[in-house]
């Protein structure tokens, strides 16, 4: 089996569906799978696949696991692990096929308290069995041989990091070695975001939300306002913990004109996941002046596509003017030598409950060619926002 616990995942889809479940315990969603490099498959592979998604309907919620999360995230409430004690995958509701040039199609709906949980496991699955597919062996040796200088480099320079790497790893057994390493030789690796492992490791599980909150928010409410009411519905949710906000699922432009005085100052930092992270770095620090904020009482993390090189390169250009860590992830779980898989599954459209009607679900990015979402959503979301397409 690809998924051993349904922990083996990233934090922030159980904070998510937890706040879905507070806040709109109706609603529905669609999550549709992307890859990227539009790579070709063949039907054993989808068989391959189909048995991988039969077994995640056995795993369960573990009585220690529950202990530990309970434990361990103080600003999820336990009646939410009890509820997830309770809760299975349905691969009935995946949907997949390929279609006539051999593109692989995924999709699942269900209420978005549910839908969530089944974006890491599969994009992680179809990723290992991919590898295999393609009969990619990784040589473990010359994982751990990178992964030392990698290690070396934030221990030299004092650069805080953490494992973002679950959904487009090599395999579950990659990512293990590298959390097992991590946890034995770097100083400054802050924790991890997959559950499962922070729990057999004795690591920090690491996490906030993600786009779809602001996907979410944005079908629903108006693109306009969609990270203002985001982000204050979060702080409904968590009172203040969690408190890294997501800038750029319509722009981080939009998001800085949007950002009030109020949650620059109480979000603790911002997160960076596309465009030019220098920019950001200046745009992020003149609203924060705008507002009278220290910026150095801030942090930004950073978690686009990062080597620890670059990382390097960011860290040293913040020093002194904010503080930054770094999500970095397929660089730590998927450097093996092989082209890593260009997957994403993100939320293709939402309703408030069952009698409303299904709304598309889109995101802008601040990387050209990363926009998701039909040409005519994208459409009136750039007018609305007043930004040239």
């Amino acid at each position: 089996m690809v998924i051993r616990s349904i922990l083996d995942t990233d934090l922030y889809k159980f904070t998510t569906s937890y706040a879905y479940i507070k806040l709109f315990p109706y609603a529905q969603g669609t999550f549709s799978f992307k890859d990227r490099d539009e790579t070709e498959y063949t039907e054993s592979f989808l068989d391959e696949l189909k048995q991988e998604i039969q077994h995640m309907s056995e795993v369960t919620l573990q009585k220690e696991e529950l202990e530990y999360m309970n434990k361990h995230c103080r600003f999820l409430p336990r009646v939410y692990w009890e509820w997830l004690a309770s809760f299975r995958f349905e691969p009935e509701k995946i949907q997949l096929h390929l279609d006539e040039a051999h593109h692989l199609h995924i999709e699942v709906t269900d209420y978005l308290y549910k839908v969530t949980l089944y974006e890491v496991p599969l994009l992680a699955i179809v990723s290992e069995i991919k590898n295999k597919y393609f009969n990619n062996q990784p040589n473990i040796d010359e994982v751990i041989a990178k992964l030392e200088k990698k290690v070396k480099l934030s221990n030299d320079n004092k650069m805080t990091y953490s494992d973002f790497g679950t959904r487009r790893r090599f395999s579950f057994d990659v990512q293990e070695v590298v959390i097992k390493y991590l946890k034995e030789h770097s100083t400054y690796c802050t924790g991890t975001s997959n559950c499962h492992l922070a729990m057999k490791y004795n690591m920090v599980p690491m996490g906030t939300h993600p786009h779809e909150w602001f996907m979410f928010h944005g079908a629903q409410f108006g693109y306009k306002h969609a990270n203002y009411i985001a982000l204050e519905n979060w702080v409904n949710v968590y009172d203040g913990d969690l408190g890294t906000a997501l800038a750029d699922t319509y722009t981080t432009d939009a998001f800085l004109s949007n950002l009030s005085r109020k949650q620059a100052k109480l979000f603790d930092g911002v997160r960076c996941d596309s465009g030019s992270e220098f920019d950001f770095i200046d745009k992020l620090i003149a609203r924060y002046k705008e507002f009278g904020i220290d910026p150095t009482t801030k942090t930004i993390i950073f978690s686009n596509a990062l080597n620890f090189e670059k990382a390097l390169k960011i860290a040293n250009y913040c020093k002194g003017k904010i503080r930054c860590s770094f999500g970095i992830g397929t660089n730590l779980t998927n450097d093996t030598g092989f082209k890593p898989s260009n997957i994403v599954m993100k939320l293709s459209k939402c309703r408030m409950n069952s009698n409303q009607e299904w709304r598309e679900c889109i995101k802008l990015s601040d990387d050209m060619g990363k926009h998701m979402g039909s040409s005519a959503e994208l459409k009136a979301c750039l007018y609305e926002l007043n930004i040239k397409g």
